[in-house]
């Protein structure tokens, strides 16, 4: 088995996208999750058996559909959304329809949403 050390040193050497795509597997094979202390608050409420429907009428998540004509634009605000370097950003938007963000606050995926229109991408809540 390798050690904690070995471990870190594999992460070290994928890109942002594959750690994403780890961390996202992780999170479904345990069934938590690694969003922000603040988010994790109302999540961690969710342990009765009704919980979780609510909790799912009242997040979304952030698609964007297409870049427009702004694209520079675009991905600084990918990057700032999601704290991911230029490359991995440019990749997100180059790949749209594709999720910016997921499982996130009504609220805030209409904030992100309204700057990233901004910017001149199209963008959907699902």
């Amino acid at each position: 088995m390798a050690t904690t050390q070995d471990w870190i040193e594999e992460l070290r050497s994928i890109s942002v996208l594959e750690l994403a795509e780890r961390i996202r597997a992780l999170e479904e094979e345990f069934g938590v999750s690694a969003t922000a202390v603040a988010a994790a608050a109302p999540a961690a409420g969710g342990g009765d058996g009704g919980a979780p429907a609510e909790e799912a009428s009242s997040t979304v998540d952030v698609v964007v559909t297409a870049a427009g004509d702004k694209k520079i634009q675009v991905i600084r605000v990918v990057r700032a959304a999601t704290g991911l370097g230029l490359r991995e950003a440019k990749a997100l938007v180059d790949e749209a329809p594709r999720a910016i963000r997921e499982g996130i606050e009504r609220d805030e995926a209409e904030k992100l949403k309204a700057e990233l229109e901004e910017a001149g991408a199209s963008v959907e809540l699902k």
